[in-house]
């Protein structure tokens, strides 16, 4: 007893990221590889009632799977998970020799019962069985005694320690692998399934096998380079050099490294996972990572104000991913109570029937500044910027509805001392004599990721006051930027997840747009006086 195991589940965990399909090529060789490095285990992806395809590490049962399985499999046991509600066990066919050894039910705490009668269908169709709870610190000590009794009657394979949301400490799984261990039957191999989001998934897979030592069989869970969603996995590689530096294994850690350097840079190029504050985040609060890449695309968002939003949610909520919940709670952390109607009629009555250009921050602000500079003057406008400082053009009013925007300029004495219109989630004070406090939600509406785009609430707030026409430079729309290309005026401005996603930014922004001419109240003029993206939805105003 005290034999540690490695299992790597890169094509099954590391699937997430590419939509389960990694090709054929690199499916049979990273198994190649991992055989020829003595992996134990190996995870080549799910069991599924759909969601099949080529190149996908997807089956619907173990003939499916037998593509993939080598004809020498050497020492190595093939695996493959089933999460409980994706699966049917009745499409599962006999265990053969030449396909998958195992399979691993994975299953909520609500889903036990018909977790624990898929497990004995699996047994007795010829399968090692393991048994995957999610969340297991979401059990109470009660819960999880409750548990291992149930897991005893069928006395599977292994039964694991899944970290689901990355959250642990050594103190949490040294409580819970004692109450394991003492519990499960003597002949149960217990197993560890780490996530990365506290940067402890290498530490705390060596604690779990120290813990083990002389007492119970191991199986420690990695993926090479950690792949994985968010914050990604224990990595393969590190713990299986501890085992060979310090207990004598005898994994070739050349042929994992063969491996990375074959594959795994080529995948980093397509999708990214990796230790990131957000991902800190989760960890935290035991929070699905999708909510935090959700709030990330919030553009004005902190990450205080992401902590304070989880801290919003009950536990049961963050391990999900309800958007509307948590849509709603980002604008209630936003909103403020003012009474803006003071600010509103200061506008009017300095707005009058006036010409307003709006200058959002786009590359064209820049290039063209000498044709918009003699637009103003002709036209003797109101200036108004969104979120910056023009290098060469006054602006009136600087508008400003990002904090983050906010927090870098009022470091400049010369922002400082400009009129400036707020909305109420920078400020939530009243109106003074150089800023212009107004509401944020009577701004603001639902239905996009981006929906605090800052100059689209701008146009929100224009539509209430009586104007003659507004004029827009600068909101250019976003393209992928390469050799130190900008999509802003200035460096300084760039923004990471726009170098990400500028296409569906494009859209989301184009959409926008269409639902902001459409639900208009003004027939002023509208149009644009740069090049944008976005020209084309207001070539047809009639106002």
């Amino acid at each position: 007893m005290g034999k540690a195991q490695l299992l790597d589940c890169t094509l099954r965990d590391g699937a997430y990221l590419i939509d389960k399909k990694f090709g054929n090529s690199v499916i049979h060789g990273i198994i190649s590889g991992l055989v020829q490095a003595k992996i134990d285990f190996i995870e080549i992806g799910f069991l599924q009632d759909d969601g099949f395809g080529e190149g996908k590490t997807v089956f619907k049962n173990s003939q499916e799977a037998k593509k993939f399985i080598p004809s020498n499999k050497e020492k190595t046991m093939f695996t493959v998970l089933a999460d409980c509600s994706r699966y049917s066990i009745s499409n599962l066919d006999k265990c053969t020799e030449d396909s998958i050894d195992a399979v691993r039910e994975c299953f909520f705490k609500n889903e036990l019962s018909q977790a624990i009668d898929n497990c004995k269908k699996i047994k007795a169709k010829g399968y090692k069985v393991f048994v995957q709870p999610v969340d297991i610190l979401g059990y109470s000590d009660i819960e999880l005694l409750e548990l291992i009794k149930n897991v005893n009657q069928i006395e599977p394979y292994a039964f694991s320690i899944v970290d689901t949301f990355g959250s642990m400490y050594e103190e949490d799984l040294q409580r819970i692998y004692s109450i394991i261990d003492h519990n499960l039957v003597s002949e149960c191999q217990i197993g560890f399934h780490s996530h990365n989001n506290m940067q402890m998934s290498n530490a705390l897979s060596q604690a779990f096998i120290r813990m083990a030592q002389g007492t119970r069989n191991v199986i420690i869970d990695g993926t090479v380079s950690g792949m994985g969603r968010g914050a990604g996995n224990t990595p393969t590689e590190l713990i299986a050099q501890y085992m060979v530096s310090k207990l004598g294994y005898d994994y070739n850690m050349d042929a994992i490294l063969d491996i990375i350097d074959g594959y795994m840079d080529n995948i980093r190029a397509m999708c990214k996972w990796g230790y990131s504050t957000p991902m800190f985040l989760a960890g935290c609060y035991s929070s699905h990572v999708n909510n935090l890449t959700y709030l990330m695309q919030k553009s004005s968002i902190h990450s205080k104000d992401i902590r304070f939003i989880l801290n919003k949610l009950k536990p049961e909520e963050r391990k999900r991913y309800p958007y509307d919940l948590i849509e709603q709670t980002y604008l209630d952390f936003l909103q403020s109570d003012i009474d803006d109607n003071d600010a509103l009629n200061f506008l009017q009555q300095t707005f009058l029937r006036k010409k307003i250009v709006v200058i959002a921050p786009g590359k064209s602000s820049k290039e063209y500044a000498s044709d918009i500079q003699q637009f103003i003057t002709k036209n003797k406008a109101i200036v108004l910027t969104v979120n910056f400082v023009h290098d060469s053009i006054n602006s009136d009013y600087i508008y400003m509805s990002n904090s983050k925007r906010y927090a870098y300029w009022n470091q400049e004495d010369s922002f400082r001392k400009s009129k400036k219109i707020l909305t109420s989630n920078i400020i939530n004070t009243q109106s003074t004599n150089n800023r212009i406090i107004v509401s944020f939600t009577r701004l603001v509406k639902c239905g996009w990721e981006h929906l605090d785009n800052s100059t689209i609430l701008l146009l929100r707030l224009l539509d209430l006051l009586d104007i003659s026409g507004i004029y827009i430079a600068g909101l250019d729309g976003y393209s992928y930027c390469q050799n130190g290309d900008l999509n802003y005026a200035a460096q300084h401005l760039e923004l990471s997840n726009v170098k990400e996603n500028p296409m569906e930014l494009n859209h989301e922004i184009h959409e926008m747009l269409s639902d902001y001419k459409k639900t208009r109240k003004s027939n002023c003029e509208i149009k644009f006086i740069t090049p944008s993206r976005f020209a084309n939805i207001f070539e047809d105003n009639d106002g």
